[in-house]
C-alpha cells in the first residue's frame, strides 16, 4: 500500500494535490460535481480588501498548449469572504483551506492576512506577490527582492499561521526573490504563477485581451515551472508548492522530484472539472509504476 501523505508547514495532507487559486473559486461549484474532500486542500480565489469586478472583457484567450487570462483578481472582498464564503465552505469541505491573498499596498496585504489568519478554516496564507494582470499591485511586489521581503516581513508580523509566498516567473532570477522571502520569515513558497503573454486578433489587428497582456498557463509552461522549482529547491530550505502546467499524476511526481512538497493544479481544472479528482485517483497506481512507496521519499529526489 503506497503512502500519498505529505506535510506542508506542519499540516498533514492526505495527498499533495491542490487546486490552484483562481481556477477553483471557493470550491462550491466543484463540490456539486464530486466530493472535494478527496483533495489535499485547495487554494481559494485571490482575495483583496475591497470587492473587485476585475478587468474588462474579453479576458480569456486560447493559445497552443494553454490559455491566457487577464481576469484581474475579481473577488467579493475579504469581509464578504469571511462572512459568507467560508461559512458556506464549512458545509462541503472539512479540511484546512489555503487562503490566497492579493493586495495593492503592504497595508492591504497586512489587513487581509490578519483577518483571514483569525479564521478557523484557514490553514495557510498564500500571499500572491506575482499577479501579472493588475496595474500597480501583485507582481510589482514580486519582481524586487527588497519589496518581496518587505511584504513577507509585514505579513509575518501579524499572523500565526504558515505564510506561503507565491512567486512570479517574470523575473531574471527567481532564486533571488525566493531567498529574500525565506530570510524575511516565509514558511514556504509557491511557484510559478503565470507568464506574461499576448495574442493578437488578425481581423481586428488588435490584442485579443482588453487588458492587452495576460498570464499564460497550461501544459506549455510545465517545463519552465519544473526548472524554476528545481532551482529554488537548491536555493532555499523551506518547503515549495510547485505549480504551472500540471495536468496528470506523472506531472505531480516530476514536480516533487524537482523539489515540491505539494503540487497545485490550475488551468487543467478549467479544461476538465474532474482533473484534480482524477489525479488523486491515479496517484497510487502511478507511484506503484515508478516503485515509489512514500511520496515524502521523493521530494527533491532529482537533485
Amino acid at each position: 500500500m503506497v503512502d500519498t501523505r505529505v506535510n506542508l508547514c506542519g499540516i498533514e495532507l492526505s495527498n499533495p494535490v491542490i487546486p490552484a487559486s483562481g481556477t477553483f473559486g471557493f470550491g462550491r461549484e466543484f463540490a456539486e460535481l464530486y466530493d472535494i474532500n478527496c483533495l489535499g486542500t485547495f487554494s481559494f480565489k485571490g482575495t483583496t480588501r475591497e470587492a473587485r469586478f476585475g478587468n474588462p472583457t474579453p479576458r480569456i484567450a486560447e493559445c497552443a498548449g494553454g490559455m491566457l487570462n487577464a481576469v484581474g483578481l475579481q473577488n467579493p472582498g475579504v469581509d464578504h469572504v469571511i462572512a459568507h464564503e467560508l461559512k458556506e465552505m464549512q458545509k462541503f469541505f472539512h479540511k484546512p483551506v489555503m487562503a490566497n491573498v492579493s493586495g495593492f499596498s503592504i497595508d492591504e496585504y497586512v489587513e487581509v492576512c490578519q483577518k483571514l489568519d483569525a479564521c478557523e478554516q484557514v490553514g495557510w496564507l498564500e500571499v500572491n506577490i506575482s499577479c501579472p494582470n493588475v496595474h500597480g499591485g501583485g507582481m510589482s511586489f514580486g519582481t524586487d527582492p527588497k519589496m518581496a521581503a518587505e511584504v513577507t516581513r509585514a505579513v509575518k508580523n501579524v499572523t500565526t499561521k504558515p505564510v506561503i509566498m507565491k512567486l512570479s516567473p517574470n523575473v531574471t532570477d527567481i532564486t533571488a526573490i525566493a531567498r529574500a522571502c525565506e530570510e524575511a520569515g516565509a514558511d514556504a513558497l509557491s511557484l510559478i504563477n503565470t507568464l506574461m503573454g499576448m495574442r493578437i486578433d488578425l481581423r481586428r489587428r488588435r490584442p485579443l485581451l482588453a487588458n492587452k497582456t495576460g498570464g499564460m498557463s497550461g501544459s506549455a509552461i510545465f517545463p519552465l515551472a519544473v526548472r524554476m522549482v528545481y532551482q529554488v529547491y537548491e536555493a532555499v530550505k523551506i518547503p515549495i508548492v510547485g505549480l504551472g502546467g500540471v495536468s496528470c499524476a506523472e506531472d505531480v511526481i516530476e514536480m516533487m522530484l524537482a523539489g515540491a512538497t505539494a503540487v497545485q493544479v490550475g488551468a487543467a481544472n478549467l479544461i476538465e472539472p474532474f482533473a484534480c479528482r482524477d489525479i488523486v485517483e491515479q496517484l497510487p497506481e502511478t507511484m506503484e509504476k515508478y516503485r515509489i512507496e512514500k511520496l515524502t521519499d521523493i521530494i527533491g529526489g532529482a537533485h
